[in-house]
This record gives structure tokens, sequence and C-alpha cells, in this order.
């Protein structure tokens, strides 16, 4: 496979702006981020100080930051690359895959599969522990494969939250760089209806997206960065009202998973409202500036049975998608970084 070029972006600047990214999860719409991050890290005028990322976002963060500790910026392009590219080749065997007719209506969706509509049923009927006793996940084996946890452990230049919901308590925990295993990678992306808790320390863990898709607060305790890049594959807004049984679930998923993120994103606007009505010390208190890479309407609109297509063609579509994104977002907003915040939170909150 071809190696990523080298950075064709405009000049960098001496001292590149700072901003801590937050990464949602997504299935294999987590390409999308690729993309965005892959155009990020091309253009140079932006230094990552944090991640927090959850699911498909903790398995981005960690492959950047090993890629970032071997050959820097052009080494998480490429560690992303390998790592999208191996979870391309090892869906060949996964016996969900496109039906002709998806194929032939030039959809990315699995909404005619039969391995997918099977699937689908089975697990409302059956839960992993009956249907899968043994706890095989090849995705595990493919993030201890393709990730040195060394580096993430010794890594002191860029911090990582990857956050996963504890079953029994349904709080949020927080995995800093020195605990972060593959074990707690995939707590962080274990959807309960697919996968066995994954047990840490003799605490079961599912999908961190429940409480916090992603996490923003450990940027304000553990960073001194206020802008935060939130790098967004779960729409929270859609015009439309689901219909079909299928889009409802979706819809009500997609509620759920990003209730969290809207509260933290309450509170930032409150805390920067405060601040500047003069009843907090700016000194003592941080005006965090938030920004957002979206995917618009190419993203929205696809089904949410895509998430489940790991063929190479649509993930490079994805990313290049994110790519266009990214592009679109500098080109209109770097000049605000590190000045104000580019999104617009009385859009969602208010």
């Amino acid at each position: 496979m071809a190696r990523t070029g080298k950075s064709k972006a405009a000049k960098t600047p001496k001292t590149p702006k700072k901003v801590n990214l937050a990464l949602q999860g997504g299935g294999a719409h987590g390409a999308f981020t690729w993309g965005v991050i892959d155009r990020l890290l091309e253009d140079g005028r932006l230094s990552i100080d944090a991640i927090s990322g959850t699911s498909a976002g903790a398995m981005n963060a960690v492959v950047i930051v090993d890629g970032f500790m071997e050959y820097g910026a052009d080494g998480a392009r490429q560690a992303l690359q390998d790592f999208w590219h191996a979870v391309s080749q090892s869906a060949k065997v996964n016996p969900i895959q496109r039906s002709l007719l998806d194929i032939f209506m030039g959809s990315w969706s699995m909404d005619f599969s039969p391995g997918f509509l099977a699937f689908d049923l089975v697990s409302r009927l059956a839960s992993p522990y009956d249907l899968n006793p043994l706890n095989l996940n090849p995705l595990k084996t493919l993030i201890d494969d393709m990730v040195d946890f060394d580096h993430v452990h010794c890594c002191t230049d860029l911090q990582l939250f990857i956050s996963a919901t504890n079953v029994h308590t349904g709080r949020v925990r927080v995995f800093t760089n020195e605990e972060i295993t593959a074990d707690a990678v995939m707590a962080s992306a274990c959807l309960p209806h697919i996968f066995q808790a994954v047990e840490i320390d003799g605490v079961p863990y599912w999908d961190g997206g429940y409480i916090g898709n992603p996490v923003l607060y450990p940027f304000f305790y553990e960073t001194e960065t206020p802008d935060i890049v939130l790098i967004q594959t779960n729409p929270i807004e859609r015009t439309e009202t689901p219909r079909t049984a299928r889009e409802i679930l979706n819809r009500v998923n997609e509620i759920s998973f990003n209730a969290s993120l809207v509260k933290e994103l309450r509170a930032v606007e409150f805390v920067s409202r405060l601040i500047d009505q003069g009843q907090l010390d700016p000194g003592r208190y941080m005006r965090t500036r938030m920004h957002l890479i979206e995917g618009g309407e190419a993203l929205t609109a696809m089904s949410a049975s895509s998430k489940l297509n790991a063929e190479w063609a649509f993930l490079c579509h994805l990313r290049d998608i994110g790519r266009d994104a990214a592009g679109g977002w500098l080109e209109q907003h770097y000049g605000q970084v590190g000045k104000e915040a580019t999104f617009d939170l009385g859009r969602i909150l208010h």
C-alpha cells in the first residue's frame, strides 16, 4: 500500500495553534474522523494537545498517538490509514455484507443485507452471552496487533482520555494514557447487544457513548488549551421525523448517545456567558472556545446500517468526506482559532 504523501499544506506557522480534539464514536463512520484528522495533520497549522475519544473515536485516538510516537504527524497519518485498511481486510470474512440490491442501488447501507437483517433480529432476542459464549472479538485482536500501547503509556506530549460506562454504577470511567490498554479501548466500544461487557479490574464496562460521546470535562481540568474541536459523526439535530422501526431506533440511539455531550456543551455555554457578563473571574475560569467539524448532509443521509459497512471503498469515501469537511473548516475558521468560538452553541441549546 502506498504510504501517505508529505503535506501539501500552506506554509506552516512557526508556532501552530493548540487545540484539543473530541472524537465521537460511530462504527465505520469513524473513518470520517480519520479523514478530518488526516487533513488537519497534513495542513500542519494546528497542534493537538489532548484527545478525548469514545468507541471508534477511542480507536482513532490510540492509533494517532502510536503513530505520533514513531514518526510524528506523518506517522500518525500513516498509522490511521493502515488501521482502517486492516479493519476493511478483517471485515471481508464478516457474514454481514451489502446485498446485491444495495450495490445495484448504489447504497452503502446494509438495509437489504440478509446477514444484517438476521443479525438485527437475533440481537434483539438473544444476548451476546448466548450468541458468543467464548467472547470472541476480532477487533480486539486487530487493536492489539496494530497499536503499541507502550507508546500510548509513555507519551507525554499528547494526553488521551478514553471513556467507558461502568455497568454497575452507570457512571463514566475515563482512562488516561498510562491506564489505556486494548481492553480499555474495547470497553469504550462495547455495545451491549453485540458484545459481552468488558471487565477491567473486576468491573464491567459498556460503550462510553452512553455517558460521554465523548467526555469534555477532562480538558477543563487536565489541559490549559481552551480551543476544543468536536469531530461529530452522530448528528444532534435532524429535520425529518423517523417513521420506520429502524429509523426510530436509530434516532433514539442518536439522542441517547448525544445527551451527555449536550449537557456538557450547555455547561460550556453557561460558564462562557457568566464570564462575558462579568459574573465569573476569567483569571480563575477558562473560557472554552468550541469548534465543530461535521459531515453535513453527506454523512447524516447515510443509513444507520452503514456503520457496519467496512468495505475499503466505503471507508475511503468517508475519509474523503472528512478531508473535505476539515479543509472547508480550515479555510473558513482557522483565523478564529485561539481567538473566538466558531460553533454557535445556541443553535442546539436554545
